[in-house]
């Protein structure tokens, strides 16, 4: 019997390459909380889109131009 009954610890059946223990360790509490904090937002952009936009400045900057293109149609309809 592999678990005895005065044994209080149960058999460990994780196989010894799934021990990450050493891969989890030194881990940083709150390493991002001050972005997280500014609103910092990860978006995934499409293959196409990022050989368009190659930087984050790139892309702000192209949102910005739709923001303005759509206030001013927000106003001509007015």
């Amino acid at each position: 019997m592999a678990n005895e009954q005065n044994n209080h610890e149960p058999d460990d059946e994780l196989r010894p390459e799934y021990d990450l223990s050493h891969l989890l360790s030194g881990g940083v509490r709150g390493k991002y909380a001050e972005r997280y904090r500014e609103g910092t937002n990860l978006v995934l952009l499409a293959p196409d889109v990022a050989r368009a936009f190659p930087t984050a400045e790139s892309v702000n900057e192209a949102l910005r131009l739709v923001i303005k293109l759509g206030e001013i149609q927000q106003r001509s309809a007015s």
